[in-house]
């Protein structure tokens, strides 16, 4: 624990309550990408424990079973009561962006008897712990969230007007994502197995995030696009978000410009 929250470069809290949970889960974003390199190139992808020195010893991130089930150890050794809950990214509102349901997952944080959600591992996820049970537009440095009633008492996390999140309230087992995780990190179809890389962090100054090639970033209040060649790769990678490279992953070619 102690390890993991130097990682993260947070103080020991002296209560498991909302003020160092909040504390928490901006520190984890601030600090932890999320990224899929991993899943690009192969390497085993684990959840909970198992995770844990990725994150801590070697200074990686990784994906959203891999960060939120590593944040969801933390919390649990903290003294928190930490649920898992299954949902789907939507693309636009509308649509599946990445394969069943199940292909996300959210923390439920229960601190005297009120449930909270709380997501480190996706890239519309709110900076503070949303309130589940508010319907009302909840602030956030990150933009405006609310939480709606779906179907089958499934919910629907909408940020900034746009539905991101279908989220079931059900508690599931660790076990029970692991098929899921498993198509993500094998499947042929799967959009990160040597397909995309995806990497995404805060920043003082909003978020720096890489989409194979093109880094975007905000600088002086300007939002810059910067496509990376095999040399420029691995430095913005390591300037960004802290993680060194032993070798590329599967990239798609320069533009040419030509």
């Amino acid at each position: 624990m102690d390890a993991y929250l130097r990682r993260i470069g947070a103080d020991r809290p002296r209560r498991a309550d909302l003020e160092a949970l909040a504390r928490l889960q901006d520190r984890h974003q601030r600090t932890v990408p999320f990224e899929t390199i991993d899943f690009n190139l192969g390497v085993p992808v684990r959840m909970g424990e198992d995770v844990v020195e990725k994150i801590v010893d070697r200074r990686r991130g990784g994906g959203c079973y891999e960060l939120n089930t590593a944040f969801a150890v933390l919390l649990r050794g903290l003294g928190y009561q930490v649920d898992l809950l299954p949902g789907r990214t939507l693309h636009d509102g509308r649509r599946a962006l990445l394969g069943a349901h199940g292909g996300h997952m959210m923390l439920k944080v229960t601190i005297d008897a009120e449930p909270w959600l709380v997501d480190v591992g996706f890239r519309w996820a709110s900076r503070r712990p949303l309130r589940l049970r508010e319907r009302g537009p909840q602030q956030d440095e990150n933009g405006a969230y609310l939480v709606v009633d779906g179907e089958y008492g499934d919910v629907v996390i909408v940020h900034d007007g746009v539905p991101r999140v279908r989220l079931e309230t059900r508690p599931r087992d660790p076990g029970d994502f692991e098929p899921t995780l498993w198509w993500f990190s094998s499947a042929p179809e799967s959009p990160v197995t040597g397909g995309s890389v995806w990497a995404s962090i805060v920043t003082d100054a909003g978020r720096v995030s890489l989409l194979d090639r093109t880094l975007t970033r905000v600088e002086d209040g300007e939002r810059v696009r910067e496509v990376l060649d095999d040399e420029a790769f691995p430095a913005a990678c390591r300037r960004w978000f802290g993680i060194e490279l032993d070798r590329l992953p599967h990239l798609p070619p320069m533009p040419d410009h030509s």
